[in-house]
């Protein structure tokens, strides 16, 4: 009955405040702090958990989880690697591959491009870029015994390339023999069959073939480069790809993504530690406000407290009367800013191409970034933690201007009315 008497006396003196015209501005003002506190950090931890989203199903998605390459020679016998990979748990599907490296020429010199020849049949396990791509693009590098190629949009864009024209790549000339590289490059033919788009750089600097055709180019016969490897858990890579490497006769590299891709999740991982903590600063600046907004408060009760005491009310109730009183405060900041949080959040992607159509500006660039748009993905979990830090801090925030209430002398607060 106490505690409800003292929340009640509290949402009174809340009401009240708007009698006293900077008491209820202070108020107003670490509100909104809390509110845009709050919807900031929701929005940015969206952002974050967006960019992990595309980096695992996208960047990811494509790029190999790990791979097995040979050591100064191809793999001859990829197949028994492949039958290896299928006895290790944790592994979902292995894939030969052949890699070629050379330049193509495009206006003001040439450019570095990384020539993967698939086999569509196994390709589709280890790799989704298949969804990247039109149906027909994706049959052409079935055709093993044709020079196709598929090439990402940006590297087609650049190279002002459309389907059917024709693509020469540079290569290093190399001796089958005594793999021996011959100054002189090598030029080889191939036709645009298909164009995939990525995103990012990929899209600028990698490319497909069908695999046969690309064995037959570097005369491996029936060898491979090396074999890519998918697992269920990408976290579990480094170590499923390791066992599988030290399991085989043949020296082999080993190469999982965190080597090649690893600095972008930690990247992102720390641009969300150190946003977490300056968002977190900001609200917490935000809920200091509240102390002056008690403070101011408390001096403005001062006869109301000591007649509260005089009649018999704990100093525990007082203090329950201020806590409450900066608790609406925190809550109805809370609601405003998760309110607004989650509906940017929802629409953070539209919200951002709307920006860069009014001013005609890239926000994220392909050529930077593994990606050229703003992501977001709202996890429930980060909205109840973010309204949770912040309603805990705004309570915090009250109790010592709640203390300094329950501490009045009602003779002095009397005395000096």
């Amino acid at each position: 009955m106490r505690s409800l008497l003292a929340m009640w006396v509290g949402w009174r003196f809340y009401l009240a405040r708007q009698s006293n015209r900077f008491i209820n501005f202070i108020s107003f003002a670490s509100t909104a702090g809390i509110a845009l506190g709050v919807a900031v950090l929701i929005v940015v931890l969206s952002a974050m958990n967006g960019f992990e989203k595309e980096l695992e199903q996208r960047l990811l998605g494509v790029v190999s989880h790990g791979e097995l390459i040979g050591v100064n020679e191809p793999i001859h016998d990829w197949q028994h690697i492949v039958d290896d990979a299928k006895k290790i748990p944790g592994i979902v599907a292995a894939a030969p591959f052949v890699r070629m490296q050379g330049l193509v020429q495009k206006v003001g010199g040439f450019q570095g491009l990384t020539v993967l020849g698939v086999d569509i049949d196994r390709e589709a396990d280890v790799s989704n870029i298949k969804q990247f791509m039109s149906e027909q693009s994706w049959q052409s590098l079935g055709e093993q015994q044709t020079n196709n190629i598929v090439l990402g949009r940006g590297l087609a864009k650049s190279l002002d390339l459309k389907v059917g024209q024709s693509l020469s790549l540079y290569m290093p000339n190399v001796n089958a023999s005594t793999q021996r590289k011959i100054a002189a490059a090598k030029s080889h033919r191939f036709v645009v069959s298909g164009i995939f788009e990525l995103g990012g750089e990929l899209d600028t600097s990698t490319a497909y073939i069908p695999m046969q055709y690309a064995a037959k180019t570097l005369n491996l016969g029936e060898s491979v480069s090396g074999v890519r490897i998918k697992v269920d858990d990408v976290f579990a890579a480094p170590r499923l790809i390791r066992d599988l490497g030290y399991s085989q006769q043949q020296y082999v590299y080993i190469s999982d993504w965190t080597r090649t891709q690893g600095h972008l999740y930690q990247d992102i991982q720390l641009v969300r530690m150190v946003m977490y903590l300056v968002l977190a600063l900001v609200i917490a600046v935000a809920c200091f406000n509240i102390v002056s907004t008690l403070v101011m408060a408390v001096r403005d009760k001062q006869s109301e407290i000591a007649i509260l005491l005089t009649m018999g009310m704990k100093k525990a109730s007082v203090m329950l009367i201020f806590v409450v009183q900066g608790a609406f405060n925190g809550i109805l900041g809370c609601a405003i800013g998760a309110a607004l949080g989650v509906s940017v959040a929802l629409n953070l992607s539209a919200i951002a191409k709307g920006i860069e159509s009014i001013l005609g500006i890239q926000l994220l660039s392909a050529d930077v970034y593994f990606i050229d748009f703003l992501p977001s993905q709202l996890n429930g979990g980060d909205v109840v933690t973010v309204v949770c830090l912040a309603f805990i801090m705004s309570v915090i925030a009250t109790l010592y201007p709640a203390w300094k209430a329950s501490q009045t002398l009602p003779a002095r607060a009397l005395a000096g009315r």
